[in-house]
């Protein structure tokens, strides 16, 4: 298998929906993840958006990724509109 934004085949599925309706892949160079079920354009190489893939080259170039910040403390139901009497 080949990465549509890539043309990596370093791909990998991710995820087999009971009875194999669907899979997911994942490719685990550009870290593009795709449904196997969905349109053309986003799962085979030769249709996928010329302005949206990426070279090798541009991977090794790109800045590094931002990380992810903790999360918010839930708020629970309970707390919002305490006192509210409407």
């Amino acid at each position: 298998m080949i990465c549509p934004r890539c043309r990596s085949k370093s791909v990998e599925t991710v995820k087999v929906a009971p009875g194999g309706a669907w899979q997911v892949h994942q490719c685990t160079c550009c870290w593009y993840g795709w449904r196997n079920t969905e349109p053309a354009a986003r799962t085979v190489p030769e249709r996928f958006p010329e302005e949206f893939r990426l070279t090798r080259q541009a991977i090794t170039d790109a800045p590094e990724l931002p990380a992810v910040p903790p999360l918010a403390r839930p708020v629970h139901a309970d707390a919002q509109g305490a006192g509210d009497e409407r």
